[in-house]
């Protein structure tokens, strides 16, 4: 888990924090010289977890981050996936309350940077155009979130295992879908069994292409049709 981890400020992700939250996330190519103090992840390494007080936020550079949620049964539920550029844990930093979701890798190779709560409300407080974007970002993901949650919860399984296949499409920008079936399934909210049978289903009907544990979506109408249904 991050938190066990020595944690200092990325200087350099302080100062680009304009280009996330006002300059439409114009994306920087990653470059390790930078950041001085990056943190690596496994896959399924804790970020944050529900319960705890903030220290601050997290850059994603490299890999995807997961944001669940356990249900009553202790099975994970899949909020968001954030992609690298994005910024993780801010709102719990600005509404000062405990997190109330949890944050790990998606996949081996993950990489963040931290920036520490004092730094972050600092800088906050000194550049008045991101204390306007941060209004916008948290009112555009709670309005996002609400469709996502809608629209998983009346779709039947098959329908929200397009969906989330149509979702990880385009986080992973044309390349191979690189996600475990358990996570999969998380995100869909079933079980892992049935994931794997609607995956299969999908194979056979020419929709998605599989090797491994990576998928390729070959037929985009087919799929978007089954995710409408």
């Amino acid at each position: 888990m991050v938190g066990f981890k020595p944690l200092h400020s990325c200087q350099f992700c302080l100062n680009e924090l304009d280009q996330f939250f006002i300059d439409e996330r114009v994306p920087l190519v990653y470059n390790e010289e930078n950041h001085p103090s990056p943190i690596y992840l496994k896959r399924n390494d804790l970020i944050f977890s529900e319960g705890k007080f903030p220290k601050g936020i997290y850059r994603v550079h490299s890999g995807f981050v997961k944001v669940y949620k356990h249900g009553d049964d202790g099975k994970e539920q899949i909020i968001q996936i954030c992609k690298p550029g994005d910024v993780v844990g801010f709102r719990s930093v600005l509404s000062e309350k405990p997190y109330n979701l949890n944050a790990a890798a998606l996949e081996e190779n993950t990489v963040v940077c931290f920036v520490s709560k004092n730094d972050f409300n600092v800088y906050r407080e000194t550049h008045l155009k991101l204390q306007n974007r941060l209004i916008q970002e948290l009112s555009s993901e709670l309005q996002e979130s609400a469709e996502f949650i809608t629209n998983m919860t009346q779709k039947s399984v098959k329908q929200r295992t397009a969906i989330a296949l149509l979702f990880m499409h385009d986080i992973y920008e044309d390349k191979p879908i690189n996600i475990s079936r358990e996570d999969l399934a998380n995100m869909v909210g079933t079980a892992t069994e049935t994931l794997i049978r609607l995956i299969k289903e999908f194979k056979q009907d020419s929709i998605i292409q599989v090797k491994g544990r990576k998928m390729v979506i070959i037929d985009m109408g087919a799929l978007r049709k089954e995710a409408s249904l």
